[in-house]
């Protein structure tokens, strides 16, 4: 998995599978979040997405009110996030 970031978008490429790869994720949210509330994250082809990665975002809309909008390029993410009933919290959908 790779992570880049411009400005108050992040792009993540790769699969999303491992407690490193929340490590990541979390440590380049977490820089943005301190300058902006609205955030775009690309997931541009993650087959799937971690328990802790998911938790970590709902924390960050429930909570620390943070506006997240994800843009997925995978069908099988886009189905999995709106089987959990999480594509409206994440205002996922394809890019």
């Amino acid at each position: 998995m790779e992570i880049t970031s411009s400005s108050n978008t992040i792009d993540i490429t790769g699969n999303i599978k491992s407690i490193n790869n929340f490590s990541e994720i979390k440590k380049v949210v977490d820089s943005i979040v301190t300058q902006h509330k609205n955030i775009t994250i690309n997931i541009i082809d993650s087959l799937s997405i971690t328990s802790s990665v998911i938790g970590y975002f709902n924390k960050l809309i429930l909570k620390d009110n943070v506006n997240i909008e994800m843009r997925v390029g995978n069908d099988q993410l886009i189905h999995l996030l709106a089987d959990l009933n999480l594509a409206s919290t994440f205002k996922a959908r394809k890019a």
